[in-house]
């Protein structure tokens, strides 16, 4: 199995975007603060308006694990109940929990996250390849037995990316080594969507190099975080498309998360105008 799924479920609502569910306590609007004394409670009622205002207009969310782990034993119960609220509104999930390991280890979190529900109907996972092959092939492994995906990291939107990322092996960088070895380890995974089971994580942030990887990556889906918040426009996400408007998902967390801060009114009537005009901004650039 590849990112088939996410495809056709992008393709069916015309909208390659993927809402972040990363909540802290600041982001609660203040009548469900008001309303529940426990923080996680209060978090998940607010993740679940949050889902339904989105959730026939959007193809996927993407919890970050930080977020929920941040309150303990409560916070894994929390993050469970989440990705299957979001699983039974029809939506793909990806969690990002960027793990990476080696070895047993390696296996030991591809089986929780991949290998069960465990955690929840997690259809997707975020790992850190930097780790090399040992790191990767027991998630890739795990998620092609199970009919999901991973997404690696190759070059991501964070300012400090550079510091490794873009340092020359020869007379590549870095991060381009590793996004070939995304598409080559992916390579017998390949669906009738043209992409395979390994996807990439590639920031808005480096248009230049989104530029480059979408070429030289043809069956490597992309998650590109950076959109929004971290100042990444419809123009700079582009490149990650390929030349029919596919191959690629993009992320907005605080954009909708906070959007009523921003609008005022119900957060949830707030999140679906910003999830709107995520999506109307991102088909602008792709027809």
């Amino acid at each position: 199995m590849s990112f088939l799924p996410l495809s056709e479920k992008i393709a069916r609502l015309k909208n390659p975007s993927v809402i972040g569910l990363d909540p802290l306590p600041e982001y609660l609007p203040p009548e469900i603060a008001a309303k529940f004394s426990d923080a996680a409670e209060a978090i998940f009622e607010f993740n679940k308006g949050i889902i339904d205002a989105v959730a026939d207009i959007a193809p996927a969310v993407k919890p970050q694990s930080a977020f929920y782990e941040r309150l303990g034993v409560p916070g894994a119960a929390l993050l469970k109940k989440t990705i299957n609220y979001a699983a039974e509104a029809g939506l793909y999930v990806i969690l990002d929990a960027k793990r990476g390991d080696i070895g047993s280890t390696a296996k030991a979190y591809a089986d929780a996250y991949l290998g069960s529900d465990g955690y929840g109907k997690i259809d997707c996972l975020t790992v850190n390849g930097y780790l090399g092959s040992d790191g990767v092939l027991p998630f890739l492994d795990a998620a092609k037995a199970n009919g999901k995906a991973i997404f690696m990291l190759v070059k991501t939107s964070n300012p400090s990316s550079g510091e490794f990322q873009d340092k020359l092996i020869g007379e590549k960088p870095l991060y381009r080594l590793v996004g070939e070895a995304a598409e080559l380890w992916g390579a017998d995974s390949v669906d009738k969507d043209g992409y395979s089971a390994c996807g990439a994580v590639v920031g808005a942030t480096y248009p230049a190099q989104l530029t480059e990887l979408r070429t030289a990556l043809p069956h490597t889906f992309f998650l590109i975080p950076g959109y929004g918040a971290q100042g990444g426009g419809a123009a700079d996400v582009a490149p990650g498309f390929d030349k029919n408007g596919g191959g690629a998902v993009v992320n907005s967390s605080r954009g909708i998360m906070l959007a009523y801060k921003k609008r005022g009114g119900d957060f949830r009537d707030a999140a679906r105008a910003a999830a709107l005009e995520m999506k109307n901004d991102l088909v602008s650039v792709l027809r």
